[in-house]
């Protein structure tokens, strides 16, 4: 429920609780002080206030190419497995569930399908939360910046979920509750070898592990780490996706994509090789 969400939010002007009051006219989030944030249309609430974000947002032609390639299930076993990494943290009729950077909000829908809890969806892309929006009618879906504080209560979380995304150790220590965990799932190694080099997309960075670790420390400690290996068949629209869907399509000719794609067989093998891993906040992180 919608309502369950909103007891962990903040406002993100003047860090008050926010309330959802009935209105005839639809979904309105309010705080104390008076500020109010009515939901577009599409179901997503804007919490991006003042300057905004530095950052770019996906754009419309990689948020479709990344719900086309997500909703014909490639990558559904790995949606599953952060799922049941999950399950073992949210206990309760309280429990909430917090998904930086949730695109689409598939990795979401997999959490919400194995157990139910509160759940708040967290983008910088409109067009994403579009289609987050009508993947999870549930969750509070907000247009926000990780690297801003995120508008959310103190210890008000009991999972934080980051897929492909940015991570603010410092503020998912502070939502998150004792015990919680934080599951942050990464490409290894090999990713999608086959194709990455021949469509433009981004390597993988070296020492990637050790990058993730660096970032989170003085937070979080580790607590386990699960390796998840694909081995998919690939049509040439899937591969065009694929390509687009991710970082380097901010930057991809996509006459070129499409000149490529035109020309790879039926099917085309690609490995897909992720880490799953899952930090415990430190009782006594940095003040």
């Amino acid at each position: 429920m919608l309502s369950d969400a909103v007891r962990s939010l903040l406002c993100p002007v003047c860090r008050n609780g926010l309330t959802l009051p009935l209105t005839p006219s639809g979904n309105r989030l309010t705080c104390p002080e008076g500020h109010s944030f009515d939901a577009a249309r599409q179901g997503y609430f804007n919490f991006l206030v003042g300057k905004g974000t530095v950052f770019e947002a996906d754009t419309a032609a990689m948020v479709a190419a990344r719900f086309d390639f997500l909703s014909r299930g490639h990558y559904q076993p790995l949606a599953e497995a952060v799922a049941e990494v999950a399950k073992p943290a949210l206990r309760g009729p309280q429990s909430t569930v917090l998904d930086a950077g949730t695109g689409t909000g598939h990795y979401l829908n997999a959490v919400l399908a194995a157990v139910p809890a509160a759940a708040i969806g967290l983008d910088i892309s409109k067009f994403a939360l579009r289609r987050a929006a009508r993947m999870n009618p549930g969750a509070v879906n907000l247009v926000s910046d990780v690297w801003q504080p995120l508008p959310v209560a103190d210890t008000a979380v009991d999972v934080v979920t980051v897929v492909f995304a940015p991570r603010n150790a410092a503020e998912f220590a502070r939502v998150l509750r004792p015990g919680g965990r934080l599951i942050v799932v990464t490409p290894r190694s090999g990713h999608l070898a086959e194709i990455a080099g021949r469509t433009g997309m981004l390597g993988i960075e070296p020492a990637k592990e050790e990058r993730l670790a660096s970032s989170l420390q003085g937070y979080f400690a580790p607590h386990a780490t699960r390796e998840l290996d694909l081995e998919l068949g690939l049509d040439p629209a899937d591969v065009g996706n694929l390509a687009l869907m991710g970082p380097a399509g901010h930057h991809l000719d996509p006459a070129a994509l499409d000149a490529l794609v035109g020309t790879l067989p039926p099917v085309t093998k690609v490995s897909a090789r992720f880490r799953i891993s899952v930090f415990v906040p430190l009782k006594q992180p940095p003040a």
